[in-house]
């Protein structure tokens, strides 16, 4: 089978996600957090992990491993796929977010542009500023043990713009 019986030219009326990773980077009891810079247009001053979108010739490891390098300058061992959440936004298009988590082999981290980069004590975490889905998802990714399978969400928002999140199985 070729690259055109995949049948990906076949997108009328379909509906097509944009493939992102987000990273949570821990180190002992703590977990690294991106405070977003109020310039950057998705979730300005929430914090959230580390993340972006898959390039075109990488697999989505490779892609949370370069996010992570990228906005971070950090080593990492112990990258585990967590979760899939599958994010309908309203528009055509949605977003097909590849959840990782993985363990930080040093704590000094670089500047970016993307914002302010902070260790977090997992106690604290419901004391910042979140992304909405995170109070409900980051427990899971933390609490995920080796070689456990990723969970699975729907993520989208009601009439009053309020976040759903339906996670399967649940």
């Amino acid at each position: 089978m070729g690259a055109v019986d995949q049948g990906a030219d076949a997108t009328a009326g379909r509906w097509l996600v944009i493939p992102r990773t987000l990273c949570f980077v821990t180190s002992g009891d703590e977990v690294l957090l991106l405070r977003r810079a109020m310039t950057r247009r998705v979730f300005p001053g929430k914090y959230n992990g580390v993340g972006g979108h898959l390039e075109r010739d990488e697999d989505p490891l490779s892609g949370a491993r370069r996010e992570i390098e990228e906005e971070t300058g950090l080593r990492v061992r112990h990258v585990q796929l967590c979760g899939i959440s599958h994010i309908d936004t309203g528009h055509s298009n949605g977003i097909l977010l590849l959840i990782f988590r993985a363990e930080a082999l040093d704590r000094e981290v670089r500047d970016t542009p993307e914002g302010r980069l902070e260790w977090v004590p997992r106690s604290r975490l419901l004391d910042y500023d979140l992304v909405e889905d995170l109070p409900l998802i980051l427990p899971r990714v933390l609490d995920m043990q080796p070689g456990e399978p990723p969970f699975f969400v729907h993520l989208s928002y009601d009439a009053t713009d309020q976040v759903q999140l339906r996670f399967a199985g649940a």
